[in-house]
């Protein structure tokens, strides 16, 4: 079907308008966080955001007013959520997985990785990409919160106070070693 009638169009021009407004408000108000590196549960309320605004503007069964409630609440709750998180010990430990240290001293964390459904390659290849050849000159490789990998080579390991509540860097763990 190519076409219905003008009044669906313009229903999705004026709605699809609207909306988009009605987001970028709703999302400002919230704040960077909201727009911020993705962590998986971020990811989630994206999509579902998303494929909210998607049925605003395509399901002439859903009003105006319900669709952006349905927005409202996608965006304050993840609002909630990311205030909680910040004040609330125990939050995002309940909604976020920590980083974790897949590589330590240039040794491959054969445990973190199986945890987190990575391989080898994967881990080489983000140490590659730093420029690096050999994993003995890494003093670590971090899965962070939001999926990307981090490596430290030891020549930049410092005192290693960016490892702090990384799973696999106990706290009192003298770093010096690594580097």
């Amino acid at each position: 079907m190519w076409f219905d009638t003008w009044a669906d169009v313009l229903r999705v021009l004026i709605i699809g308008t609207v909306s988009y407004v009605a987001l970028v408000l709703a999302l400002r108000v919230s704040g960077k966080r909201t727009l911020g590196q993705l962590n998986a549960f971020d990811f989630v309320v994206t999509v579902a955001i998303g494929s909210t605004l998607a049925t605003i503007l395509l399901s002439s069964d859903v009003s105006f007013l319900e669709g952006m409630a349905a927005l409202v609440l996608l965006v304050g709750l993840q609002f909630i959520v990311a205030w909680a998180s910040t004040h609330i010990p125990g939050t995002r430990a309940a909604v976020t997985s920590g980083p974790a240290a897949l590589v330590i001293s240039g040794q491959l964390q054969h445990a973190e990785l199986r945890r987190n459904r990575l391989t080898e390659s994967e881990v080489l290849q983000a140490v590659r990409g730093t420029g690096s050849g050999d994993l003995s000159d890494i003093a670590a490789v971090v899965l962070e919160t939001n999926g990307t990998l981090s490596v430290i080579p030891k020549s930049k390991l410092g005192n290693g106070t960016a490892l702090r509540g990384v799973r696999g860097f106990p706290e009192d763990q003298d770093l010096d070693h690594l580097g």
